[in-house]
């Protein structure tokens, strides 16, 4: 097992690494080399939108952007020449021979109660149609969100004793100092990833509430509830679509529950609309998350569409695969509208592939 030293070399290089990356591309994107590599556009994902908060202890600051960012990259966008489209229209969109650009279309995942105070202003600024992703569970508050309580209770510990369900049993990690966090947090989240949640969720929630944390409590604080999500929805910009109850890793679930997990979610989401969604998010929704069943899922459950968190832009080929759209990431730990503008652009899916 890797110590807290070697984590934190780990996620610096990383970083580092990405950064780099990303330079270059935005380089290339620039020149014009590469312009085939566009595509026909990209779905992109955000979570918090919120101002700026320093902490020393941020194990989850990808999910973050601020308000200001949102704003610089969709104007860069447009000035690369994509086209608002809200997704529930990008079929038909795509399916366009007189295109006036590539689309670019947002997505908040979880419903956070930032959303509509920092990220709406924005999209209507601009004129920005988006659909946010609830997870019914979260609404009713009778699900925790697992990252924000771990985050919490481990900035509160000095030693984190705790079985992550990876076969070790219960393990004392030492978390006094600032890397040593950050390696338990990891280690949670790398057990949590590829694994069925809902035991090691529930030890998660015993735990914090021992140590005189409310998980409940957290989602009551970050998430919007369903009046204000009523409210939301009734508004021109803004829709709705399925995330499933429980948040869950659907990939580890038996067929049955899969499907269960998201129809009752969209019904839930019918209860405050008033109408079936029509699109729907794996949570988590990589490939450990989701895959050609849940896929196939979808489509037998009538989902227009359904996105991943697979990274790539769209194509001509995303019509025949419209039940496992990927999306790119807004991420907190790269808020430069030039990298926006070098993701959006298809360079580094093109380099990959």
């Amino acid at each position: 097992m890797q110590g807290p030293s070697q984590v934190a070399a780990r996620r610096i290089i990383k970083r580092a690494a990405i950064q780099s990356g990303l330079e270059a591309v935005s380089l290339l994107a620039r020149s014009g080399l590469m312009a085939s590599a566009r595509g026909l556009g990209a779905i992109f994902t955000l979570h918090h939108v919120r101002p700026r908060k320093e902490k020393s202890f941020d194990p989850v600051a990808h999910l973050t952007i601020t308000p200001e960012f949102l704003d610089e990259s969709i104007i860069q966008l447009k000035a690369d020449g994509h086209v608002p489209v809200a997704l529930e229209d990008l079929p038909d969109y795509l399916a366009r021979t007189d295109r006036p650009g590539p689309a670019m279309v947002f997505t908040l995942d979880d419903g956070y109660r930032d959303n509509n105070l920092h990220a709406r202003p924005v999209f209507e600024k601009h004129g920005i149609p988006y659909t946010i992703f609830v997870s019914g569970g979260f609404i009713d508050r009778t699900h925790s969100i697992w990252w924000e309580t771990a985050e919490e209770l481990i900035r509160r510990l000095d030693i984190f004793a705790f079985d992550c369900g990876d076969g070790a049993g219960e393990v004392r990690l030492p978390t006094r100092t600032l890397l040593e966090k950050y390696a338990a947090f990891d280690r949670l989240h790398k057990a949590l990833a590829c694994a069925e949640q809902e035991e090691i969720v529930a030890r998660l929630d015993d735990q914090a509430r021992q140590a005189g944390i409310d998980p409940i409590g957290i989602v009551d604080r970050e998430v919007m509830n369903e009046d204000e999500l009523r409210a939301l929805a009734a508004t021109p910009l803004a829709s709705l679509g399925a995330h499933t109850i429980g948040h869950v890793n659907l990939a580890h679930l038996d067929e049955e529950n899969m499907r269960l997990e998201i129809v009752r979610s969209a019904e839930r989401v019918a209860e405050i609309t008033g109408e079936i969604p029509a699109t729907l998010a794996y949570p988590y929704g990589d490939r450990c998350a989701a895959g050609q069943r849940e896929y196939q899922a979808a489509d037998d459950l009538d989902f227009q569409l359904a996105v991943t968190t697979n990274p790539g832009v769209l194509t001509a080929q995303s019509l025949d695969s419209r039940h496992a759209l990927p999306r790119i990431s807004l991420n907190g730990y790269y808020q430069k509208s030039r990298y926006v503008g070098a993701l959006a652009s298809g360079i580094p899916f093109a380099l990959s592939s």
